[in-house]
């Protein structure tokens, strides 16, 4: 699984027109499942994730993890970053099927909460807009092949 994590002030996502999803501080995380992903894979990345200690503590340091810092994720379905570059035009053959992307989703959706994690999403599949101010800006790429 792939997943890009951007720290936020704040994020929505929005589908024709209405919000579906929305958090103040915390992260934006786009979620993308590769062929062959398996739930321990969503489960290792929601644990990494969850431990990233990448918010400020009263000294202004990146000391603290989302459960410890209070903050939310919103995550959002982003089939994309399975891009395969080799040629101008991107392919999107690496990504899992819908059907399994889809549980896959679900399941890291689980997977952070189970963290103590309040969570928002977008909707699987929807053409969304996703809004967002990124505080830092902090942006972290994970891939379970390079866990």
């Amino acid at each position: 699984m792939r997943a890009l994590v951007q720290r936020v002030s704040e994020a929505r996502v929005a589908v024709d027109g209405q919000t579906v999803g929305e958090i103040g501080p915390g992260l934006l995380i786009l979620i993308c499942a590769m062929q062959g992903d398996t739930p321990a894979q969503s489960a290792q990345l929601a644990a990494k994730i969850a431990k990233l200690r990448i918010f400020k503590d009263d000294q202004g340091k990146m000391n603290l993890a989302l459960p410890a810092a209070g903050n939310a994720a919103l995550i959002v379905s982003q089939f994309t970053l399975a891009a395969d570059l080799r040629d101008n035009r991107p392919g999107f053959s690496p990504a899992a099927s819908p059907e399994d992307a889809n549980r896959l989703y679900q399941q890291f959706t689980a997977d952070i909460a189970a963290h103590g994690i309040r969570t928002a999403n977008g909707i699987f599949e929807a053409d969304m807009a996703v809004t967002l101010t990124n505080d830092g800006p902090v942006t972290i790429w994970l891939d379970t092949a390079t866990l």
